[in-house]
């Protein structure tokens, strides 16, 4: 008897952690395993890439309006998810301001800010990241909501349910498994985390599997007691099904947006336009490069592809540092590949990432690549093998992709380099039946 697996997700718009998930889905062996999918909204432009053997489970109300805007969820009738998640708002607000009334205490030097703080501080376990907002916002929703969620139980005992997007409260305690997976897609190091919050989450699970060895070391600084439950297994991702992809447009069609002209070096970014992107500083890094470039023959013109909240924001960059022309944003593309298959050069200038999907897709479509220094780009690229590290501050980066575009012969060994060998590692499901 074939044995049976869940896998969850909220949703299956473009990123990172959703390629990931349906090129796991495209390896796994379907003769051995009967395979459900429940994802929470049924929306985003990966829907259709879903494998024909994959049961995709029926939507369920409350469960598609848990991340969409609070009027529609009301509009709705979900009064249960809009109540828990205005009580989320509220818990989180609360735990944001006293972190850092008690931060500001301890600053001045206070007796009683001091004692308080190491308290109350202690007790509300939050670690600010480098922004404002910490992540754990999603938690709090999670935990407001949850209670309000049907069960999913109803659709039987699974062998293993594998909860791939956190928060990961739905399988924990709406699913009936044998055993239990979770995934980490980023680096904990450098998001604000309520540690005291999510421990609960991630310690109910058998397993917590981490996508690099960078994210583990990152995980483990904030959760060193879950040691014991690590697993990595990397992106899985098909090459054929990349390369195949790539070919769905022609050269002339993603010319119309991204033309091909002499003297121009066709740089592109492709990701959600977010805080860990650092598309906000493309702008600037672009304007040092051509500034560079100007003796020269050639210049740059960089395209970023995607979506996401910060887009007024890189606008808004773009028009400060007069790149109307240099810094073209191409919007949310369904298929990506011909336009990675089209550039020179793909860079990723990210602040920070758990293991980029897009970095590998490049290298499937044998382009150089560019990454910035960040934590885990050393289980991306070999440096001055298959890609470059540059420094993540403008003017260090702007200054090795300069070097980068003028040594033609290193980006040809690259080049060869990536032709050479084989990027895809639809091997790496084995794992998943080990958990088993």
């Amino acid at each position: 008897m074939k044995k049976r697996l869940l896998f969850t997700i909220h949703y299956l718009e473009l990123g990172g952690a959703e390629i990931s998930l349906i090129g796991l889905l495209q390896a796994l062996d379907y003769s051995q395993y009967d395979v459900d999918l429940f994802v929470y909204s049924h929306q985003g432009d990966l829907m259709k890439d879903i494998p024909q053997e994959v049961n995709l489970l029926p939507e369920i109300p409350a469960y598609a309006y848990i991340e969409r805007p609070i009027k529609d969820a009301l509009l709705a009738g979900q009064f249960g998810v809009v109540f828990g998640r205005l009580m989320a708002k509220g818990r989180h607000s609360l735990t944001i301001t006293l972190t850092q009334t008690l931060t500001k205490m301890k600053a001045l030097g206070l007796r009683l800010g001091s004692l308080l703080g190491l308290q109350l501080g202690s007790s509300l376990g939050l670690r600010l990241g480098s922004r404002s907002q910490d992540a754990s916002i999603f938690q709090y929703v999670m935990n407001g909501v949850e209670p309000w969620l049907p069960s999913l139980k109803h659709f039987g005992e699974y062998d293993l349910a594998v909860s791939f997007l956190a928060p990961h409260n739905i399988v924990l305690n709406k699913v009936r498994a044998k055993r239990k997976v979770c995934w980490i897609h980023t680096d904990y190091s450098k998001i604000g985390v309520n540690a005291k919050l999510e421990l609960p989450v991630w310690s109910g699970y058998d397993k917590v599997v981490s996508i690099s060895a960078g994210v583990t070391k990152a995980f483990l600084s904030v959760f060193p007691t879950l040691k014991d439950k690590i697993v990595e297994i990397h992106n899985i991702l098909s090459a054929d099904f990349v390369r195949s992809r790539a070919e769905e447009m022609t050269a002339e069609e993603v010319a119309h947006e991204m033309p091909r002209e002499e003297g121009v070096i066709n740089l592109l970014s492709v990701g959600r336009f977010s805080h860990a992107k650092n598309y906000d500083n493309v702008p600037a890094i672009c304007r040092i490069i051509n500034s560079q470039l100007s003796t020269a023959t050639c210049h740059c013109r960089w395209y970023l592809i995607g979506y996401g909240g910060e887009e007024p924001l890189i606008r808004q960059r773009i028009a400060e540092e007069g790149m109307e022309g240099q810094v073209i944003i191409l919007g949310k593309k369904e298929n990506p590949y011909p336009y990675i298959k089209a550039c020179d050069v793909y860079v990723q200038p990210s602040r920070y990432e758990g293991n980029a999907v897009t970095v590998r897709e490049a290298q499937m479509l044998c382009k150089p690549v560019i990454v910035t220094n960040y934590a885990t780009a050393s289980s991306q690229i070999h440096n001055g093998l298959d890609g470059i590290n540059v420094p993540m501050d403008n003017e260090g980066c702007a200054a090795g992709i300069v070097q980068y575009l003028q040594n033609m012969a290193k980006r040809q060994v690259i080049v060869d380099y990536l032709a050479s060998h084989d990027y895809g590692n639809t091997d790496e499901e084995k794992i998943i039946y080990e958990l088993l």
